[in-house]
């Protein structure tokens, strides 16, 4: 396990270097194994994501090659998979509708500058401050919406026009349900039961390959028979440079092309300018923290699995290099795949070297079975993208969470996951963030108490002078809690001649605390009442330092101890004061 300062690191190369330890043939043969089996799973996911992405299937290939393997050997966690992924749907499929692959790449290479920002200025354990409810509740609504996205092929229907926004993109495809192609949805149902059905069989053989391979016969036989099945080939179309056309995948090597060469959405260049990068930046930073949420979250899940500890800073920063280097090369934007890199840990792999070899497969399958990849069924991506949202949703934890958690943790959790289907992703994490906070602000104000100990024998032992009382304040005073603790002391001590505050758990005070205790102070003084402050912990006695309050004369006075403070009263027996 790597030192606990190597934890908070910024190092390009961090997790490939802590891997180097002791590194032998036998480690390499496991990585190789394990970059294998994770490459073939690769393929036909990253075709998927592609084109649920809004753009033709080679680019999630491009992907999968050059950000997996950049990010692998610049990242900082030792096993994880990067790559397209299912979560990053909502955000690239209306940048793909609006700007073209061209506006993608553009937003893909803004997004790694903000991921290397985000690493430079350490923010990295920062996501961990991001509440379950969260979470849960804006991958469910992105799982909503990349179901509905695989409605239209799933079904095989022939919809044009279909509108961007969720909802009344639902609306229009109820309306063409009675226009389903029976063939088309046959072949989708062939894969999505292979894909729940197959797992039973404890092959090992991960069941989107068979999948995918039986749908594909089935798809032939019924072309065959007249009977038209959507297919890569039948959908997408290349041109290389040389000229050479074809239909499907191009069996060809990426390509170092700049971003802004690529087309737009009329098909020609789309160019860089200023106006561009304005409209392209709020999709840019919506890809750029959802990167950096899906990477951390899933080194965190392989820190569970394999007893290992990531290094959060250097994933971000490998994640940023991965994002600015993929663009040139035709790829979207990449990050870890959770169910990748589990894959990957039972698959045996020890380091970053296995992410370089499923790179390396993926690129092998790119120029050795492009027309073959080119064969398979459009219905059969879509069933294939379904099971891939039904499993991001995690409906189990979200079921455990409306069965356990509080009311507002349920709250933050609809809240999240309808303003993700409704809106945005970007507005469903700003507003869940700010309901968490403010139902955790509530929270923490309502554990402060006060109680009266006056009568305690083991605190107080001996009897108080007559209309003095002690009382003891029970955790932070902060904007929340304070002007609600000193207004029940000011009702509890308005009949009183004096009154000590014990604020032993008192941990923290802050400007609106500091302020609620002047004023309560100021009201005492003004009422002939004295105010005696004993335990004051560190924080809150230098705050008071600082404001001058802990020098004040007169109506308040300070006492390091208990005893103390009622020695003090004891001693002293301040005459009944007459009150205003």
């Amino acid at each position: 396990m790597p030192h606990r300062a190597h934890l908070f690191s910024l190092r390009p190369g961090h997790a490939l270097r802590e891997s180097c330890r002791g590194y032998g043939r036998t480690h390499l043969l496991r990585d190789v194994l394990a970059g294998i089996s994770v490459g073939i799973i690769a393929i036909p996911l990253a075709m998927a994501l592609a084109i649920a992405s809004g753009v033709a299937p080679q680019y999630g290939l491009y992907t999968a090659i050059v950000g997996g393997f950049v990010i692998a050997l610049a990242g900082g966690s030792r096993l994880s998979i990067s790559g397209p992924t299912a979560a990053f749907v909502v955000i690239l499929y209306p940048i793909a509708q609006q700007h073209g692959l061209g506006g993608l790449l553009l937003a893909t290479l803004m997004a790694g500058v903000l991921l290397v920002v985000m690493a430079l200025l350490r923010v990295g354990r920062l996501v961990e401050y991001i509440p379950e409810p969260v979470i849960l509740g804006f991958t469910a609504g992105i799982a909503v919406v990349i179901a509905g996205l695989q409605l239209k092929d799933f079904f095989g229907l022939t919809v044009d026009g279909l509108p961007e926004a969720f909802l009344p993109r639902l609306g229009a495809l109820a309306l063409h349900l009675p226009e389903l192609h029976w063939p088309s949805l046959l072949v989708a149902g062939i894969t999505l039961a292979i894909m729940l059905l197959w797992p039973r069989l404890n092959t090992g053989v991960p069941p989107h390959l068979p999948a995918v391979l039986l749908a594909g016969l089935a798809a032939a036989w019924l072309n065959q028979q007249g009977l038209a099945i959507d297919t890569i080939s039948s959908r997408f179309s290349y041109l290389l440079p040389d000229g050479t056309q074809g239909a499907g995948i191009p069996p060809v090597l990426p390509a170092l092309v700049w971003p802004w060469q690529q087309p737009g959405p009329h098909g020609d260049a789309i160019g860089l300018s200023w106006t561009l990068i304005q409209e392209l930046l709020p999709g840019a930073f919506a890809i750029a923290m959802l990167g950096a949420i899906e990477s951390l979250l899933c080194a965190v899940v392989l820190d569970g699995m394999t007893d290992q500890r990531h290094s959060a800073n250097s994933e971000l920063l490998g994640q940023g290099i991965g994002n600015l280097v993929v663009p040139f090369f035709g790829g979207i934007p990449a990050t870890a795949a959770i169910a990748r890199s589990a894959a990957n840990v039972r698959a045996g792999a020890v380091s970053p070297v296995a992410a370089m070899v499923h790179a390396l497969v993926v690129l092998a399958g790119l120029v050795l079975l492009a027309r073959w990849l080119a064969y398979l069924p459009m219905p059969a991506m879509a069933a294939l993208l379904l099971v891939v949202a039904w499993n991001m949703s995690e409906a189990h934890k979200a079921v455990h969470l409306f069965k356990t958690a509080p009311r507002g943790d349920v709250l933050v959790f609809l809240t999240c996951f309808s303003l993700t289907i409704a809106l945005d992703m970007v507005i469903a994490i700003t507003a869940g963030m700010l309901m968490a906070m403010v139902l955790f602000v509530k929270n923490i104000a309502e554990m402060t108490r006060v109680s009266d100990i006056s009568h305690h024998t083991g605190l107080v032992p001996e009897a108080l002078p007559v209309g003095w009382a002690v009382y003891r304040i029970n955790g932070p005073l902060f904007f929340a809690a304070a002007d609600r603790v000193f207004g029940e002391l000011a009702l509890l001590t308005r009949d009183h001649h004096g009154v000590v505050l014990s604020m032993d758990a008192v941990p923290v005070l802050d400007a609106g605390g500091l302020s609620a205790l002047s004023r309560f102070v100021s009201e005492c003084g003004r009422r002939g009442m004295k105010v005696v402050v004993a335990d004051l912990p560190f924080q809150p006695w230098q705050v008071l330092v600082r404001a001058g309050l802990a020098s004040a004369n007169g109506e308040l006075s300070f006492y390091p101890t208990l005893p103390q403070a009622l020695d003090h009263v004891r001693q002293h027996r301040p005459a009944p004061a007459h009150t205003a």
